[in-house]
């Protein structure tokens, strides 16, 4: 064989393992975009309001908070409502680091807080989307 043909096969190769690693990624990001989004419907069944919870912050304010926790699925769901009580611990325990500056200005990282904290005990699921839905300071 002489060298051109070597050369020529080699990039005919190479060519065609791009090719196909081209195709894998385009047919993955395309089904990642055929998630279908939820309905309204769908959003109010799958979520999980909690009950209103009265604390004190670090620097010995009160604040009453709620929650509206959005899961994947029926499943999620029922494990939310099955683990309040380690809703509540979160709540107390990043609640009780902040003070009242922090409180106002660090809500919405709060609410990802709690979204992460969930997920690592969820089994069955997970957390999508919290929402504050009441806040009282004192």
């Amino acid at each position: 064989m002489s060298k051109l043909v070597k050369i020529m096969m080699t990039s005919l190769a190479i060519l065609l393992i791009a090719a196909i690693a081209f195709i894998i990624v385009i047919l993955n990001v395309e089904g990642a975009d055929d998630e279908k989004e939820l309905t309204i419907d769908e959003i109010v069944e799958y979520s999980y309001q909690t009950p209103e919870i009265t604390t004190d912050l670090q620097d010995g304010t009160f604040v009453r908070i709620q929650f509206q926790i959005l899961t994947d699925g029926k499943d999620a769901h029922a494990e939310v409502s099955k683990r309040d009580f380690q809703l509540v611990n979160i709540l107390i325990k990043e609640l009780a680091v902040m003070n009242e500056e922090d409180f106002k200005e660090g809500l919405t990282g709060l609410e990802a807080t709690i979204k992460d904290r969930l997920n690592e005990v969820m089994v069955d699921g997970a957390v999508t989307e919290v929402y504050t839905i009441n806040k009282i300071l004192q």
